[in-house]
């Protein structure tokens, strides 16, 4: 049912003809807007996460232009405004620490502003979920429009991908395989095209995640950047999301515990990034639906990877999209009952309506669920006395071998400590250790950047040693792979167990049994933390608060005065 133009929330701006009104209007004229725009039509906002310094989304001030066209074709008004852009490949000391920021941007800039519904423009990897996370804190009508993957990278007749070609070649260089000359042909092969990462990254994983919670539109998640069907996507989403306006479909109607049910299995049969953990338990709390770290293991332990793309495979998103993209996923899901089929998407129809014409054209790209790539994919969620409040590993990136192992520990402190050791051919370390590295968590770096995936020692490295398991409070990037276990809870600079940890001792993983396992008794434990000292928070600044709210990584670490959906009341007039 279509509304009123006075429950517009725009009409607080701009309805009548008080003083304040006047002003608004007035000031809004000197872009040349006829009388009409203020006649109650819908005011949608174009949240721009435009960067040149974000080249995942240095192509969004083309994609704005053609969601503006589709706004105005279904009756509405677009104006495009900008938030912090988060890019993952040059922002330091990591886009994590401001993905919590960056929302705040978002959901201030909303609250504050004549805005009806939002068009959320996302590419890199914290961009979809800090525009996600604000917006529901607001509730207001709003579609996600990702910026769409790059082009398969191309190097010597190979396909490369984006961080997981990356990874590979830096090892090959440390042990002597690749020659340097090489590696920098492969760097100018690899990112031909605008768009994000085109490997199942964590870019890729939250377009997919996105379209599978029906904040996007179908076929959202593949579309490569420079195809034109990307630009037609972005005109259907700005005619989508006036009508939303008028039918009053806010995101806390779709953003239901099911739709993150959903998700979550999803997650696993693309493959998707570890990263995903955090950012949805982080959107689940702004719209005050009860999603766990525990429901990952419920929900995605038993879920088959279907999706063969690196890098836990093969392929990249263009054959992912040739393949028939996520709608192929969901529809298989969907059919064995591994989906919530009815819940009710952006598109006006329910997520069973938007896939069940859905046609493969690729089995090998995007496999059927009887000849998976991985039988039991997502995420395993790991607990012991190493990880009280849960760590994450991710099974189809991971050696089997290596799934259930025990071996003595070679331990960092922290980062700089790690860079200081790593190489040194007197390391005591051989391919049965654990490397352990501590202060990289939430607070610990702070930020919790994507440092858990450590290279091996190049002295293993040299003698053929692919992989090894790997634990930290860090994240990885989700072009990643190994035997990597991530976020345990709590860090080690909140003083979790992780902080305890020395040289030498045992450790258990039992991946199966979800086993993380220090095999130090706890009187030793206990000695150990007379004698421990947090680290020193920043002096002052945004990571101080940073610092002072963060939440833990099976929290989501959103801060903790962010939590709940906070709704779009109208700010009082400001004249």
């Amino acid at each position: 049912m279509t509304n009123p133009s006075s429950s517009l929330r725009s009409q607080a701006w701009f309805g009548g003809f008080s003083r304040d009104v006047f002003i608004h209007r007035s000031w809004m004229r000197n872009q040349g807007l006829t009388d009409d725009v203020f006649d109650g039509r819908p005011i949608i906002g174009i949240c721009n996460t435009y960067s040149e310094l974000t080249p995942c989304n240095a192509h969004f001030r083309s994609l704005a232009e053609k969601v503006k066209q589709g706004v105005w074709q279904a009756g509405g008004v677009p104006f495009e405004f900008p938030v912090m852009s988060l890019g993952e490949s040059n922002l330091r000391p990591t886009a994590m620490l401001f993905r919590n920021l960056a929302s705040m941007d978002v959901e201030e800039s909303i609250r504050g502003n004549p805005i009806d519904g939002v068009v959320l423009l996302t590419g890199c990897d914290k961009t979809t979920p800090s525009l996600l996370m604000g917006a529901a804190s607001c509730d207001v009508p709003a579609i996600v429009l990702s910026g769409g993957p790059m082009l398969n990278g191309r190097y010597r007749g190979q396909i490369i991908g984006s961080g997981t070609s990356v990874w590979q070649f830096s090892e090959a260089v440390r042990a002597g395989k690749m020659s340097l000359a090489d590696f920098a042909e492969a760097e100018a092969c690899m990112s031909r095209s605008a768009g994000h990462c085109m490997t199942m990254g964590t870019a890729s994983t939250m377009a997919s995640m996105v379209e599978a919670l029906g904040v996007a539109l179908p076929t959202n998640a593949a579309i490569p950047a420079v195809d034109a069907r990307r630009d037609v996507l972005a005109q259907i989403a700005g005619r989508r999301i006036v009508d939303l306006v008028k039918e009053d479909l806010r995101l806390s109607k779709i953003l239901t515990r099911e739709a993150f049910e959903n998700a979550i299995r999803v997650n696993g049969a693309v493959g998707g990034s570890t990263n995903a953990v955090i950012h949805l338990l982080a959107i689940a709390g702004r719209v005050g639906v009860e999603v766990t770290l525990d429901d990952w293991d419920r929900f995605g332990r038993d879920i088959p990877t279907i999706v063969d793309l690196m890098p836990s495979g093969r392929f990249l998103m263009e054959d992912f999209y040739y393949a028939g993209g996520l709608p192929v996923v969901m529809k298989r899901l969907a059919e064995v009952g591994l989906l919530h089929r009815d819940l009710l998407t952006v598109s006006g129809s329910t997520i069973w309506e938007n896939v069940e014409h859905a046609t493969c054209f690729n089995d090998e790209v995007i496999r059927p669920l009887s000849k998976p790539l991985v039988q039991s994919g997502g995420v395993a969620v790991l607990r012991g006395n190493l990880a009280p409040d849960g760590a994450v590993l991710k099974p189809s990136a991971a050696s089997p071998r290596l799934l259930k192992h025990s071996g003595r520990a070679v331990v960092f402190e922290n980062i700089e400590h790690y860079h200081e050791r790593i190489n040194d051919p007197a390391l005591d370390v051989d391919e049965n250790c654990v490397l352990v590295l501590k202060n990289c968590g939430p607070r610990g770096y702070p930020g919790m950047a994507e440092v858990g995936n450590m290279g091996l020692p190049t002295k293993l490295l040299k003698a053929g040693v692919t992989d090894m398991v790997r634990i930290s409070d860090a994240r990885m990037s989700g072009t990643a792979y190994g035997t990597v276990v991530l976020h345990c809870a709590p860090e080690a600079a909140a003083g979790g167990p992780l902080a305890l940890v020395q040289d030498g001792d045992l450790i258990e993983l039992d991946v199966e049994n979800r086993k993380l396992h220090l095999a130090v008794d706890d009187i030793e434990l206990q000695q150990r933390r007379k004698s421990w000292k947090p680290p020193a928070p920043p002096f002052n600044g945004y990571a101080r608060l940073y610092c002072d709210h963060v939440m833990q990584a099976n929290l989501g670490a959103d801060f903790d005065f962010l939590l709940g959906c906070r709704g779009h009341a109208v700010p009082r007039p400001s004249h």
